[in-house]
């Protein structure tokens, strides 16, 4: 085979960019880069104010959980009501448990959630269901057979 057929054949994984940076430059970024990272939202609602003892006792519990975790496996849930948390690369990999008003919803936090809220990935309603109408919508659901 030519060096052409070989170039096609080869898959090369796409890597993670954000902005023109990779994964790991967004790890080795010190918090002054990461700030000015962001947008400027996210910049004046929570990362220049600085950071509650809440959110530094869920980055605490993050880090352990990720720390005991065997090399393989996801490390365990950490369960939260911090919605409002912007999401950092080191979080990146740890499985958060988010509260949405009745349960906890696990979210798994990937590259591509970083400078977003925690909120943002746990849905707090539930979506109608348009159908056919339940007895007593209409005065036709009269005659809609229970069964």
């Amino acid at each position: 085979m030519s060096e052409v057929e070989q170039k096609k054949k080869k898959r090369t994984c796409c890597k993670f960019t954000c902005r023109g940076k990779d994964l790991d430059q967004l790890l080795d970024m010190s918090c002054e880069q990461l700030v000015q990272f962001c947008s400027a939202r996210r910049r004046r609602w929570r990362l220049n104010r600085g950071l509650r003892r809440r959110q530094h006792s869920l980055l605490r519990r993050l880090r352990k959980a990720k720390s005991r975790a065997p090399p393989v496996e996801k490390p365990a849930v950490v369960k939260t009501h911090l919605r409002d948390r912007n999401i950092l690369p080191e979080m990146v990999g740890s499985m958060v448990g988010v509260c949405n008003g009745k349960t906890f919803s696990q979210v798994e936090i990937k590259p591509e959630m970083i400078g977003h809220h925690l909120g943002e990935c746990s849905i707090t309603y539930k979506p109608a269901k348009h159908g056919r109408p339940s007895i007593g919508a209409t005065h036709s659901s009269r005659f809609i057979p229970l069964k």
